[in-house]
C-alpha cells in the first residue's frame, strides 16, 4: 500500500510540474483556460476536512467555474504534511492541509499549539480559534516564506492509542510512541515516559503492525478512517493537545487573484471549516462506535491529573525558551479563565 501511494505521489508531482508548462495532458481549450486549483490533504476521503474542501471546491466553482477548477487529494497522494507545505510554498500546489507543529519552523509563534494542556476546556478552545481578529494576525506570520494561512479545522484531542492499556504515565515508559514533528510533542512524549518517535503520519499503521513503534496519539478518526484500530486496541483518553488542523494557500497565488475572487476563496474557506465542525462531533461518535463494536478498540478513561503533572516543566521551559508565544499563550489564558468551570 506504501509503495502505491508513494509510486502516485512520484506520479502526481512529476504531473503537476510538467502542468506548468504543458498542461501534463491534452484539454479542450475551454477547460485549459481555467486556472487548476491543487488542494493536498493527509487524510482519507471520509474524514470532515475532505468534505469541507469538498464545500470549498463547490464553493468556487459555483462562483468562479469559468476560471477556477480545484482538484483534491486526499491520503496523501502529494506526498505527507511537510511535504505538502513545501510543494505550496513554491507553487507546485496551492492549498494543502495540515496540523499547526508543521508550522513552527516558518513561525514559531505556532510552537504554543503543541504545549501539552494549553487548553484547559473545549470551549475555551473553539473561542480562541474563533477570535478572527486575533487569530488573523498569526496567520499573517507565515507570508513572507511565501504561505498563508486562511482558515483553522477542529481535530478534537490528542490521546495515546498502542497495544497495551495505559491507564498512568508509568504504562507509558519505554514504549515507542509516534508524535508529530514538533520538539515540544517530542519533549511532551519524553516527558512521560515513553519514547517519541516523530514521523509521517501515513506510515504509522505499517510501523505499529510490524512493531516498529508501539503506539501512537491522536483522535478517534484515526481508529477508523485510517484503520488503526486494527493494529492498537487501546485508546486511553490522556487529552494531552488540541492541535488544530489549517488551511494553508500559496501566498503569491491569493496575493494576485483580483479582490473579488479572492474574497471568493477566503468565504469558501470559511464554509468548509463550518461543514467540518459540524461533521466533526458525529464522525467522532460513529467512529467510537465502531471501533468499539467493530474492531474490539477498549476506550480508557484514565486520570489526566497524573498526565498533567509529568509536563508542566515542558510548559515552562517553552516560555523561557520561545519568547514569541507568550502573547498568544496569554490571549489562550483569557479564555481558559473565561470558561474555567463552565464547558467540557
Amino acid at each position: 500500500m506504501m509503495k502505491w501511494k508513494q509510486i502516485v505521489s512520484a506520479a502526481v508531482c512529476v504531473c503537476m510540474a510538467g502542468m506548468l508548462i504543458t498542461g501534463c495532458g491534452s484539454k479542450s481549450d475551454s477547460s485549459s483556460k481555467k486556472r487548476i486549483i491543487r488542494v493536498a490533504l493527509s487524510q482519507s476521503e471520509e474524514h470532515p476536512e475532505y468534505k469541507g474542501m469538498e464545500t470549498f471546491k463547490k464553493y468556487v466553482e459555483e462562483k468562479l467555474g469559468d476560471k477556477y477548477e480545484v482538484q483534491l487529494y486526499p491520503n496523501e497522494l502529494l506526498g505527507g504534511q511537510t511535504k505538502a507545505i513545501e510543494l505550496t510554498q513554491t507553487g507546485a500546489i496551492d492549498f494543502t492541509i495540515a496540523g499547526t507543529p508543521n508550522l513552527e519552523i516558518f513561525a514559531d509563534v505556532y510552537e504554543v499549539f503543541s504545549m501539552p494542556y494549553l487548553f484547559t476546556s473545549e470551549d475555551a478552545y473553539f473561542a480562541a480559534m474563533n477570535d478572527t481578529d486575533y487569530m488573523n494576525k498569526i496567520y499573517a506570520s507565515t507570508e513572507d516564506t511565501g504561505l498563508q494561512v486562511v482558515t483553522w479545522y477542529n481535530v478534537g484531542t490528542r490521546n495515546f492509542y498502542a497495544k497495551k492499556a495505559i491507564n498512568t504515565p508509568d504504562d507509558l515508559k519505554g514504549l515507542k510512541m509516534r508524535v508529530q514533528q514538533s520538539p515540544a510533542s517530542i519533549k511532551m512524549c519524553n516527558a512521560f515516559g515513553a519514547a517519541a518517535s516523530p514521523m509521517s503520519f501515513g506510515e504509522v499503521y505499517t510501523a505499529i503492525q510490524q512493531g516498529v513503534i508501539d503506539g501512537a496519539e491522536n483522535n478517534e478518526l484515526a481508529l477508523t478512517d485510517n484503520k488503526h484500530g486494527e493494529v492498537a486496541k487501546y485508546y486511553s483518553y490522556t487529552m494531552h493537545q488540541m492541535i488544530p488542523d489549517v488551511l494553508i494557500a500559496n501566498y503569491k497565488l491569493l496575493n494576485d487573484m483580483s479582490e473579488e475572487d479572492r474574497e471568493v476563496f477566503e468565504e469558501a474557506a470559511r464554509l468548509s471549516t463550518e461543514t467540518e465542525l459540524k461533521d466533526w462531533e458525529t464522525d467522532v461518535e460513529t467512529a467510537k462506535k465502531t471501533a468499539e463494536e467493530d474492531m474490539g478498540v477498549q476506550f480508557i478513561y484514565p486520570d489526566i491529573s497524573l498526565f498533567k503533572d509529568k509536563v508542566k516543566n515542558v510548559q515552562k521551559e517553552m516560555l523561557e525558551d520561545n519568547p514569541n508565544i507568550k502573547d498568544l499563550y496569554e490571549h489562550i489564558q483569557k479564555y481558559n479563565k473565561q470558561y474555567e468551570g463552565e464547558g467540557k
